[in-house]
């Protein structure tokens, strides 16, 4: 693991369970217990319902690239390292992702299946991103 320049996440009281899962490379959603809806990004409150009764529980990892774009022209210098994937993943379970995809950039098709890969950039961070789903 060398130096990481880019900014981190930083964990709140609601969204330090989605970051320790990551650190233990499990992908983790909070679950409303009265309507049953997957939830991300993490929140107080399901968007469906209002209930305040969320707990967290694993997911599949799988998802579908619902859209994206190659960024070549890095709006700062800590991310003009190489043209990377910005997209958004639609999961399995319903909610969607903004995350990138670790391919070539041409490789990388609106529909197509991912699965999640963890990428541990410090020793105290993962980040949550998205490989192309071997078929």
């Amino acid at each position: 693991m060398s130096e990481y320049f880019k900014p981190l996440p930083k964990p709140t009281a609601i969204s330090e369970p989605f970051w320790s899962a990551a650190r233990r490379h499990e992908l983790m959603l909070q679950r409303c217990e009265q309507c049953k809806t997957f939830i991300y990004y993490p929140r107080p409150r399901c968007p469906e319902c209002f209930s305040d009764r969320l707990k967290w529980e694993p997911v599949s990892g799988k998802g579908t690239v619902y859209s994206f774009t190659v960024v070549h022209r890095a709006a700062t210098r800590m991310f003009a390292d190489k043209p990377y994937v910005l997209a958004i993943v639609e999961l399995d379970e319903g909610p969607r992702m903004t995350t990138n995809i670790v391919a070539p950039p041409e490789s990388v098709k609106v529909g197509m299946r991912v699965v999640v890969e963890f990428d541990d950039v410090t020793p105290e961070c993962t980040l949550v991103k998205f490989k192309p789903l071997e078929q």
